[in-house]
């Protein structure tokens, strides 16, 4: 029979009280999962909170690199090659960009006490290939933070693709690491386009609209890992939604692996007011007032602080032919000067390399683990050395 919350909060580290035992204010706190948690119940402020059409005509967002810094990335990527660096092991300082080292701090500033995101407007992918492409999005992560696995079975790299078996809309949520990069390496009319919205604004908009519900958002939910937990491990995180701490406002939702968590009994139910405030969350993120649309080209690289904007994905509904009419490689990174979050946040999801987030791998690897995740997202092997190639 499933455990009401009350009862569950042994297990997520509260003292045990009876419901007889409760005063009102220890039952509130228990609810909301921490003993010290307090419902911030003003609006957020500060540059994060934005909305899409206003961005829409400023295009201050959008950023492009001057031809000596795309010189400069064409060589850090020969200077790999002619050394066969494995990817996994090429570092920054093997991937070195000391002429763009100035743009890429103000892009992690930007990310982490702006907006937000940041879209790099066309860097060249069409040339190099596939593989390079990928040492490409691993080189400039690795000087903007740490690269997780995404999955199980340890891989660092992902393809998004869409093919005549996947077309549709991906609901607004927020990915398992603190940031996203995605790279664009196809995108062919109407294969693709991306959409955000502000994690600050979209709280506001609920405050405004159903004050009642915002406590929702710091009480304990489960998150389903999917499957891709590891030995002995619970298959879900019991987390917080949100946290506000130091004027910035963090936000962890997807509501897919909060409704899929439901299958297991002894995971607390969603209660009506649970599900109507997802519902505000997913409207309001998906209004033509907040949302931002993004047409992705080839050579476009997004980058999204999780915990400040949501995003979605949406792929067109029909193709004619064989073949992928969107393709994305995806990259999760935690920063190098990461925010400020609570431990519970992230549940038990670290690096060896010493970031947080995305999905522990486990000790045995296996070519092929079978999860409930979604199909567009095909995590690849990562790509063994990359060969000298004659220039």
């Amino acid at each position: 029979m499933p455990r009401s919350r009350l009862e569950f909060a042994d297990e997520i580290g509260i003292p045990p009280l009876g419901a007889a035992e409760c005063t009102e204010e220890e039952r509130r706190r228990i609810m909301v999962g921490r003993p010290s948690v307090e419902i911030p119940r003003s609006p957020c402020t500060g540059s994060a909170v934005w909305r899409g059409p206003e961005l829409a005509h400023s295009r201050a967002w959008e950023w492009h690199l001057a031809p000596a810094q795309l010189d400069e990335l064409d060589a850090a990527l020969q200077a790999v090659r002619v050394r066969g660096t494995p990817l996994l092991r090429i570092t920054a300082d093997r991937f070195p960009v000391p002429g763009l080292a100035s743009q890429l701090a103000c892009m992690a500033e930007e990310l982490e006490y702006g907006r937000g995101f940041v879209l790099v407007r066309r860097i060249p992918v069409e040339r190099p290939g596939l593989a390079a492409a990928g040492v490409l999005l691993w080189g400039l992560g690795r000087h903007l933070g740490i690269p997780v696995s995404q999955n199980a079975t340890g891989h660092m790299l992902g393809h998004i693709e869409d093919t005549h078996e996947v077309r549709a809309a991906r609901p607004f949520h927020t990915d398992e690491a603190d940031m996203l990069a995605l790279l664009c390496l196809r995108n062919d009319g109407s294969g693709g386009h991306a959409a955000l919205a502000s994690s600050a604004a979209v709280h506001n908009t609920v405050l405004a609209r159903r004050p009642e519900l915002i406590g929702g958002l710091y009480r304990t939910h489960f998150l389903d890992r999917l499957g891709e937990q590891a030995p002995g491990q619970r298959p879900c995180h019991a987390v917080p939604l949100a946290h506000r701490g130091l004027e910035r406002f963090s936000l962890r939702y997807d509501r897919h692996r909060l409704e899929s968590a439901q299958r297991f009994p002894d995971v607390p139910r969603l209660t009506p007011g649970d599900l109507e405030l997802f519902d505000h969350i997913d409207g309001s993120a998906a209004s033509p007032e907040l949302r931002l649309d993004l047409a992705l080209a080839p050579g476009d690289l997004l980058l999204v602080n999780n915990h400040a904007v949501l995003h979605s994905l949406t792929t067109s509904e029909s193709t004619t032919g064989p073949g992928a009419r969107f393709h994305a490689l995806r990259l999760w990174l935690t920063p190098h000067r990461p925010r400020e979050l609570p431990p519970e946040f992230w549940g038990d999801a670290h690096s060896p390399a010493g970031g947080r987030g995305g999905v522990a791998p486990r000790d045995v690897i296996t070519p092929q683990t079978p999860t409930t995740r979604k199909p567009h997202d095909r995590p690849v092997r990562t790509p063994g050395p990359i060969r000298p190639v004659p220039r």
